[in-house]
């Protein structure tokens, strides 16, 4: 039966061979882009490895020599720079990964990118930090991306071991602190959601390809003495032989685009090409898995003729699906308007409730949808004026299941990609940058580890002579802390009139490190409460803070930097920042995940597109007698295409709202209820990409409508 199988699929006529090459073209596509995911997911896994690898534990023990290690953090215009400061104590002391030996004192390395950027701006703006011979560049497999910008500074013992967050390792490589979980969960979730249950659905949809007309061709079979077994065993060969020629060329067209594919960066930094690798498991679970998922599938289509073979002329209106099946979608809402009342004040009672009621939602959102279309369908049929769009509308209403599977994967994509970048857009609003312009963006302050006694008064000259710098403060201590008082205090003849102004009659005021409040613009309307420091005792006071104020130009931040940083070279683990640098690695990573939650909604609704167009070509092919008998009967072709449009644009677009409607709901409770911030709608960009998405799904749908004149001929009506 197997080779009667094959026999069938290969030399079954051109329509069968027609068939195999459609499904083995699209299982080749869906094939690709589940390899694409797999890797993708081990890329993002190497990536974080590597940049946890940055920030070893402290190890003991052992014979070699321990090797001091400090990491810390420096900015240039917005771009973080890890700073590794080293000491080998011995001969035997580790060597750093990516490097060939531990730099002396005055030596140091460099990544690729990091050096491309030390050449390319003037030294007293980046270079003059890291004072002493460049004696080569930091091999890849330090490096979490191309784009790292890294560097390793030698040094004596005496003076890393002073360093912040300085400590002792004997070994590299086995210390790397575990990845947080949450992260990698989410990066699965995401991709999970968003990407690999469109392509399943695409596959699935590919397989079932022309089902109708096998399970007539299968019946006849069974009529004239086949067993079920067999006609279960030729339909599995079909479709497999279809679906391993298809995963044969997804592998190869993962393989031809892995390249291109590493240099999208879908975490905010490009990958190495070879950290977008399969596992074996990958390669077995897609090898194997695909075939069997369209074995299992196309067993599932004919589950009517195993019945029996006059099971397919027996079709009867499915039972239409009722509103109970909304209970879990409005449960899941229930959740997280829960998490309003009550949040739990550890993070894993967070995770107990925020993440079941996602999952309700999305399956809500899934088994709503038939539900949903047949509503949306009888609205559309009472309202009907037009031929077309009453015969679509009731066939949308006679089986809407039907006309939800296809776009089934574009709904959940659509979901979680508008909570994923509605959290992410309203974090990046309330935590990002200063705006452009104003006088936050132009404001760089310092974080000293150890509170110096003074300042030096050829800093405060140095960062005055730079152009562009209009203030340079000193901010002190505060003796008298709490009550919501500012720990901090300055003098009232210091204070710019851009951060404000003291209060009527005072000398020393109580300010912010910054001179602004956290997570607040700078404004000369701010009054400044008065402090119980007279200005006597203010100069005993130990130093809190360096607060610059530039004109925001790249030239005097940096400069600005370059001068305080070369004052204190060993007084920060974070270096001198303006509001957003402190944050910008986690602002990146953020939008990484808004970049990567664009890519999903792009692949998401391509692949819904596809899936479309296949469901459209399956259906014109089952209902090509229907259609000719109505075109005989004197109905155009034009009116057909309406339908057939209709049928799949309409499902389509009233998804979308439902979906990305739903997901933005989702992200408000979230974070109304975790971060007590309102929902930043997302830009233009967002919107643009789902319009630009949607139009390529009915650009994709229409391409197929040219088939509709050509299969619905008189001679298709004629009675065999």
């Amino acid at each position: 039966m197997i080779g009667f199988g094959l026999r069938l699929a290969v030399a079954g006529g051109r329509e069968a061979l027609t068939r195999l090459v459609i499904i083995a073209a699209a299982v080749a596509i869906g094939a690709g882009l589940l390899l694409a995911t797999l890797a993708g997911v081990n890329a993002v896994n190497t990536q974080l490895t590597r940049y946890a690898s940055m920030y070893p534990m402290q190890t003991s023990g052992g014979h070699a020599d321990p090797l001091w290690w400090s990491t810390r953090e420096d900015y240039f215009h917005g771009t973080q720079i890890i700073r590794i400061d080293v000491a080998a104590t011995g001969p035997h002391a580790p060597t750093p990964i990516g490097i060939p030996k531990t730099p002396g004192p005055g030596e140091y390395y460099a990544s690729p990118s990091l050096r491309k950027l030390l050449a390319a701006n003037p030294a007293d703006q980046l270079a003059n930090r890291y004072p002493g011979r460049d004696v080569g560049p930091i091999g890849r497999a330090a490096l979490a991306s191309p784009d790292t910008l890294l560097v390793i500074v030698g040094g004596t013992p005496d003076t890393v071991a002073k360093l912040p967050r300085a400590r002792q390792i004997s070994s590299i490589g086995d210390n790397t602190p575990a990845l947080p979980e949450t992260v990698v969960d989410l990066i699965l979730g995401v991709i999970a959601g968003g990407l690999l249950f469109p392509v399943l659905i695409f596959i699935g949809t590919a397989t079932r390809l022309s089902a109708a007309r096998r399970e007539q061709r299968f019946a006849a079979m069974r009529l004239v003495g086949a067993t079920p077994k067999q006609i279960s065993l030729i339909a599995a060969v079909e479709a497999a032989a279809a679906a391993v020629a298809g995963t044969a060329i997804g592998f190869i067209l993962f393989f031809a685009f892995r390249g291109w594919l590493a240099n999208i960066p879908f975490t905010g930094m490009r990958f190495f090409t070879s950290d977008m690798f399969l596992r074996p498991l990958d390669v077995l679970v897609v090898a194997l898995g695909v075939p069997a998922g369209a074995a299992l599938a196309a067993r599932v289509s004919l589950r009517r003729v195993r019945i029996s073979p006059l099971g397919v002329t027996r079709r009867v209106t499915p039972r239409p699906p009722r509103a109970y099946r909304l209970i879990p979608l409005v449960l899941g809402v229930a959740v997280l308007a829960f998490a309003l009342v009550y949040r739990p004040p550890t993070s894993d009672g967070q995770t107990a409730i925020f993440l079941p009621g996602l999952l309700l939602i999305m399956t809500g959102l899934i088994l709503a949808g038939p539900w949903l279309t047949m509503i949306g369908a009888r609205v559309m049929a009472r309202r009907a004026s037009r031929p077309a769009t009453l015969i679509a509308a009731r066939r949308l209403a006679d089986n809407p299941k039907a006309g939800f599977r296809a776009i089934s994967g574009i709904m959940l994509a659509l979901f979680v990609t508008s909570v994923a970048v509605g959290v992410i857009t309203t974090i990046v609003a309330n935590r990002g940058p200063a705006p452009i312009g104003s006088t936050g963006a132009g404001t760089m302050s310092t974080v000293f580890t150890e509170n110096p006694p003074s300042v030096p008064d050829t800093v405060l000259t140095d960062l005055r002579a730079i152009p562009g710098v209009r203030s340079a403060t000193v901010v002190r201590e505060n003796p008298v802390r709490g009550n919501d008082r500012d720990g901090w205090v300055v003098a009232c003849t210091d204070l710019p009139a851009a951060y404000g102004r003291c209060a009527d009659g005072a000398t020393v005021a109580e300010v912010p490190m910054s001179l602004m409040p956290f997570e607040q613009r700078a404004s000369s309307t701010r009054v400044w409460p008065a402090a119980s420091v007279t200005v006597g005792d203010l100069q005993r006071l130990p130093v809190a803070s360096i607060v610059v104020g530039t004109d925001a130009s790249v030239a005097a931040l940096e400069r600005s930097r370059t001068v305080l940083e070369v004052a204190y070279p060993t007084d920060f683990w974070v270096a001198p920042n303006v509001p957003g640098d402190f944050e910008s690695d986690f602002a990146n990573t953020l939008r990484g995940w808004k970049q990567l939650a664009n890519v999903i909604i792009v692949a998401s609704l391509a692949l819904a597109g596809c899936s479309l167009a296949v469901s459209v070509v399956g259906g014109l092919s089952e209902r090509k007698r229907p259609f000719s008998l109505l075109r005989l009967s004197g109905v155009q072709v034009r009116v057909l295409r309406r339908v057939v449009a209709l049928e799949s644009a309409v499902p389509m677009l009233a998804v979308a709202v439902v979906a990305i409607g739903m997901g933005f709901l989702a992200a408000q409770l979230f974070l109304k209820a975790q971060m007590d911030y309102t929902l930043t709608a997302p830009g233009v960009g967002f919107y643009a990409i789902v319009i630009v998405g949607l139009a390529a799904c009915l650009a994709i749908i229409a391409s197929t409508l040219p088939l509709l004149e050509r299969i619905t001929g008189p001679e298709t009506a004629r009675s065999e």
